[in-house]
């Protein structure tokens, strides 16, 4: 059979080559779990001044629909408090304006004259795109929380191949680390949280999956371009992808973000909402079928 198989049949066609990086960095799953606690409590405040690019769509439509790139601010106060800022494109009049406390969130869209409410939390599995974005899902994908009490971890160790920007057929095989945050064992079954991939060239997360109760991929969260903005070392170029609702949200921070700044208590008061405002309870089933805050359509589609 050996001479069948490696004879005359065999073809051969060349593929890229990958090589190593020219460091690969060490350390132990202690001492990243203390960089990423460390990281975490080093932010107690943030004033993103972004990019935001906003899709919806897939497979399951046959189509994705992209939103214009908007200008926006996006403001953390720690431990729950976040406001989202976003102007209209080419305009730079305010297309919304969204508040949450960490339970519950609030948003006016003066453009469409209706406001959204709801829980930060989805009830309703069915809400897709836009319709199913949780003030939640931007948080832990901006702030990746350390090891939580109750919580256990795993490592594995693994590998991506990225480009070298610099040369784009230079193709690196780049070790990383894999840290698996588990629920407190039941009996003998514990499940999947998290999962944290670090790379070994910088000892820096590129990437958070965050699994629901199902053991889904929920979120998914890509980190690029770190820089420093005084002494934080924070990711420039974060994309959100949430894969079973179909949507996506690409989030380029600039460098007039600030961190750490003292914040007034009526950065996170939105006010109340206007009485001519239609109000679309996302918790309340018939009326989040109203929607009357119907967003404009996207200008490009692939």
């Amino acid at each position: 059979m050996t001479p069948a198989l490696t004879g005359c049949l065999v073809r051969t066609h060349t593929v890229l080559k990958t090589r190593p990086p020219d460091v690969v960095l060490n350390a132990a799953l202690s001492d990243l779990l203390k960089q990423v606690g460390t990281r975490y409590d080093a932010i107690q405040s943030m004033t993103g001044i972004v990019q935001i690019v906003a899709c919806t769509g897939g497979s399951s439509q046959g189509e994705v629909k992209c939103y214009p790139s908007s200008s926006g601010y996006i403001i953390i106060g720690k431990p729950e408090q976040l406001r989202v800022i976003i102007k209209l494109p080419y305009v730079g009049s305010e297309a919304l304006d969204m508040v949450s406390d960490g339970k519950t969130f609030k948003m006016k869209s003066p453009v469409e004259n209706c406001a959204i409410v709801g829980s930060d939390q989805i009830a309703n599995t069915n809400q897709k795109g836009l319709h199913s974005l949780r003030p939640a899902v931007i948080l832990d994908s901006l702030l990746i929380n350390g090891l939580e009490p109750g919580q256990v971890v795993s490592m594995t160790q693994d590998s991506r191949v990225v480009v070298n920007p610099k040369k784009r057929k230079d193709l690196i095989q780049e070790p990383d680390y894999d840290i698996e945050f588990l629920s407190q064992p039941k009996g003998e079954v514990a499940s999947t949280l998290r999962v944290l991939h670090t790379s070994r060239v910088d000892l820096l997360p590129y990437r958070q999956d965050i699994y629901n109760a199902e053991g889904k991929v929920a979120t998914q969260a890509f980190y690029g371009n770190y820089q420093k903005f005084g002494d934080i070392n924070f990711p420039t170029k974060i994309e959100i992808q949430r894969p079973l609702d179909e949507l996506s949200l690409t989030i380029t921070v600039t460098k007039r973000t600030t961190f750490n700044q003292k914040l007034e208590p009526d950065q996170f008061d939105l006010g109340p909402i206007p009485a001519n405002y239609a109000i679309q309870n996302m918790d309340d089933p018939v009326s989040a079928a109203s929607n009357p805050c119907s967003a404009h359509e996207p200008q490009s589609k692939h």
